[in-house]
């Protein structure tokens, strides 16, 4: 493919909204892994389609924030019976079967959140969660345990991997 063809194809190709929020409580040990994901992200240089947010604690609330954008990635923990620091990618999909799962983000129900976005906007983005299995998410303590420390750079890693391919970078 020509250097004009690459261009044009470029120019023609519409490119996805994506919106990062990095969600979690801080003052909660490994908790916080999201926020400081979100924080981290944040420093870093995204194209004009990409928002990264830090959502901190999370409320349906947030459903608006979902307008215009065609994927949400969310930074969490996830409870998925792993060791500590191990790092999944859950669709929307995986998460509509596993109703034990749905609640274990925060106790907030992502997909009514995605519904209500639609009612709301005729229109609701893909969902797709990137967790890491907390070690301590009951501590008071501001910080990650040595075990989610440890793996913070893999999930950092991870997530920039996610962004470029949802957002066609």
């Amino acid at each position: 493919m020509h250097l004009a063809q690459k261009a044009f194809r470029a120019y023609t190709i519409r490119m996805i909204k994506l919106l990062v929020l990095g969600i979690g409580n801080i003052l909660l040990t490994d908790d916080g892994v999201g926020v400081f994901a979100a924080q981290a992200l944040q420093n870093e240089e995204w194209p004009d389609n990409v928002r990264i947010l830090d959502a901190g604690t999370f409320t349906q609330d947030i459903f608006y924030l979902f307008e215009g954008y065609d994927v949400v990635l969310v930074l969490d923990i996830v409870h998925c019976g792993g060791k500590p620091g191990a790092i999944y990618r859950l669709s929307e999909g995986e998460l509509v079967k596993n109703e034990a799962q749905r609640l274990s983000l925060h106790d907030i129900d992502l997909i009514d959140s995605l519904n209500m976005a639609e009612m709301l906007h005729a229109k609701r983005p893909n969902l797709l969660v990137l967790g890491m299995e907390p070690g301590d998410f009951t501590s008071w303590n501001i910080g990650l345990s040595p075990a989610v420390q440890e793996r913070f750079e893999d999930f950092l890693t991870a997530a920039r991997a996610e962004i470029r391919a949802l957002a066609e970078l």
